[in-house]
């Protein structure tokens, strides 16, 4: 059974920081890219952070020299150090495996962990 669970999330002030954790299971971790999505109430989820199978990294804008992605295939877990973190990163934190297999994408998808920044 494929799981991906998220843990980490809480809530922190303005300027704080937090390490958003996705344990993977069920499935061959090493040949999936991650990502890292969010979604605020009221918006469309946003795209975070990926990180592909040979640990290239992109960031939103929004991110982009605050959040660092990373993961640890031998511990089948990926990771999202959040530093200076602002009102409007909060939002669901969502962990997304994907890959494409015969041009068609595969997809698993984590409950989300809640993480609310304060001013």
């Amino acid at each position: 059974q494929v799981q991906l669970v998220e843990s980490g999330g809480g809530l922190v002030q303005a300027g704080g920081s937090l390490r958003l954790s996705c344990a993977a299971s069920g499935f061959d971790f090493s040949i999936n890219a991650m990502a890292w999505y969010r979604q605020a109430p009221g918006k469309q989820r946003e795209l975070v952070a990926t990180i592909s199978t040979g640990g290239t990294t992109n960031y939103a804008d929004s991110v982009k020299g605050r959040f660092t992605i990373s993961r640890d295939n031998a511990k089948n877990t990926l990771y999202l150090q959040m530093n200076s973190l602002k009102p409007d990163d909060t939002g669901v934190y969502l962990c997304n495996a994907f890959r494409w297999v015969q041009g068609r994408m595969i997809n698993y998808w984590g409950q989300g962990t809640q993480v609310t920044v304060s001013s």
